[in-house]
């Protein structure tokens, strides 16, 4: 890329600077009693929901967990909380699939996680995002 040529954020610019540091509820975790074991566990969430901060809409998606615990697992009732609080959120796609990721890493510290955000369409245009961590 040329150094001259400019990159167009529009009115983006500096709108998405908080997704690092917002509040969120607390994801608690259990004790894996089969830590000494190598397993995987695959959750959907079909009715993923938070505000696109260009419409101020609701954008629609299904969130596929899947993650090979350590010592820890998630506990789902406390997901649930936790994902339902992004309903009010303006947040890209590409954020919340990876703040989540960060989020849930931080939770239950897994061998492995991956969460592949499956958005519905806007506007023609059909988005899916992914974001992988191994320890």
């Amino acid at each position: 890329m040329n150094d001259d040529a400019k990159i167009h954020t529009g009115s983006y610019e500096g709108r998405q600077d908080q997704v690092r540091s917002l509040d969120f509820p607390e994801i608690e975790v259990f004790q894996n009693i089969y830590s000494d074991k190598t397993y995987r566990i695959d959750m959907e969430i079909p009715e993923f929901t938070a505000i696109c901060p260009k419409t101020g809409l609701p954008d629609f998606g299904i969130l596929y967990l899947s993650y090979k615990p350590a010592e820890f697992c998630l506990e789902l009732k406390s997901l649930k909380e936790y994902v339902t609080a992004y309903r009010d959120v303006g947040i890209f796609h590409e954020n919340v699939v990876n703040r989540i990721l960060d989020d849930l890493v931080k939770a239950c510290k897994p061998r492995w996680m991956r969460l592949h955000g499956d958005y519905n369409v806007r506007g023609g245009i059909k988005t899916r995002v992914t974001a992988t961590y191994s320890a």
